[in-house]
């Protein structure tokens, strides 16, 4: 029980500065409801299910040059991971949301994926890959190919919101940034993780 427990406390208590005000278009009534596992209808939310992720906000299925890329974090030993563009299966591949763009353009890369206790790590799996999302910090590295140009993305920014919360879509077209999305405390459903990195300029 305590090892199941123990990422859950430990995430709570030590991630308190990376919480932020949400940012949302629903109502307070509706988030008192638990949607977290629970759709409006009573039915169960399939969260392996790209398109459940942001309902107020749909991805937008267009076409694309390239429909796979794929991203490496060395500190994670993810190395080569699938992202599939506007895809819907995160269970089978990392998830580019649909609409936002490319990797190397002007404006606000979204990928997101799976995470669960970090004792079921596996860096292969795509249910288990960013479990140890929360372990980056400042400074360390996202790696993305895409259309056999390789980018380097500096984290410099961590941020936990609500489910509810569409900041991770929001955009600035200033420069190239990169924000990976996924669920935490480990092992729940009941907050998002962003990790915010912004492109590294050749010198």
């Amino acid at each position: 029980m305590v090892w199941t427990v123990w990422p859950i406390f430990a995430f709570s208590t030590f991630a308190q500065q990376l919480f932020v005000q949400t940012i949302t278009p629903v109502s307070e009534d509706t988030m008192n409801l638990n949607s977290l596992a629970i759709s409006g209808s009573g039915e169960a939310v399939d969260y392996s299910n790209a398109n459940t992720w942001f309902p107020t906000h749909p991805q937008k299925k267009g076409v694309t040059p390239v429909n796979t890329y794929s991203v490496s974090i060395p500190k994670l030993k993810i190395e080569n991971a699938i992202v599939m563009v506007a895809g819907d299966d995160l269970s089978e591949s990392l998830v580019h949301y649909g609409g936002t763009p490319l990797p190397g353009q002007y404006g606000n890369t979204v990928i997101f994926g799976h995470s669960t206790l970090p004792q079921f790590y596996n860096p292969k799996s795509y249910k288990t890959i960013f479990s140890l999302l929360p372990t980056l910090t400042y400074g360390d590295t996202i790696s993305v190919t895409f259309d056999d140009v390789k980018y380097t993305y500096i984290v410099y920014d961590m941020v936990v919101v609500e489910p509810t919360d569409l900041t991770p879509l929001e955009q600035r077209f200033d420069d190239s940034y990169l924000t990976v999305v996924t669920c935490v405390p480990p092992g729940t459903y009941w907050k998002r993780l962003n990790v915010k990195a912004k492109l590294q300029k050749e010198v």
